[in-house]
């Protein structure tokens, strides 16, 4: 489900680069923790509990390292000598984890990333390192799938770019409607990709071999 998105918001969202929003200080991050700890009507100060502020902060530092990440500067460099090769490129099976923007819980997913060179490529890694930036900042899946896709065809310009998710929320599977195992899939197509489903079709089919 190719959805329709505004490229000028896309191109601001997916280009936020170390925010200059002011951060709480460690000591701050740790006593929120403990209020959410008495929250939940568990002893802050038991055993068990009394380092858990720490790693927490510690743990999302971790998992949201994509707010201090620029993807721009992950595909700022390219290789040409590509001896003529203009065919599709695709990574499949890159996993991730990333959290939903509106419970915070996990997003475990699979990326599928394919573009047609236009006289340059990527270093394969770096397709992979974009996918890994947008999955630690919060998402939702539909923006992670135009972030990444936008960002690559802004940065490398190719005659376009496929970007397939497939992701299991844990918002559904942990709480509310508790459905396991349901998969969410999305996917966003620039240039070749769009104009012709020709291509879709290829794509499509390499990913799912």
């Amino acid at each position: 489900m190719d959805q329709i998105v505004d490229k000028d918001s896309v191109e601001l969202e997916s280009n936020i680069e170390k925010t200059s929003i002011e951060r709480p200080s460690q000591e701050e991050v740790e006593a929120a923790v403990r209020t959410l700890l008495l929250w939940t009507g568990d002893d802050e100060k038991r055993e068990g509990l009394i380092d858990t502020p720490t790693r927490v902060a510690k743990a999302y530092r971790e998992m949201f390292s994509g707010y201090d990440a620029d993807p721009k500067e992950v595909l700022g460099r390219t290789f040409e000598e590509v001896s003529g090769y203009d065919d599709m490129v695709v990574v499949r099976d890159i996993q991730f984890f990333s959290h939903c923007e509106h419970h915070m819980v996990p997003i475990i997913g699979t990326a599928h990333v394919g573009y047609l060179p236009d006289g340059k490529v990527l270093g394969l890694s770096k397709i992979a390192r974009v996918v890994d930036i947008f999955a630690h900042r919060l998402q939702t899946q539909e923006s992670m799938t135009s972030q990444i896709a936008h960002t690559i065809q802004d940065c490398l310009e190719p005659r376009g770019v496929a970007v397939l998710i497939e992701a299991e929320h844990m918002c559904m599977a942990m709480r509310g409607i508790r459905k396991q195992g349901s998969t969410t899939l999305t996917t966003t197509f620039t240039g070749a990709f769009k104009d012709d489903p020709q291509e879709q079709m290829h794509f499509m089919s390499l990913v799912k071999k």
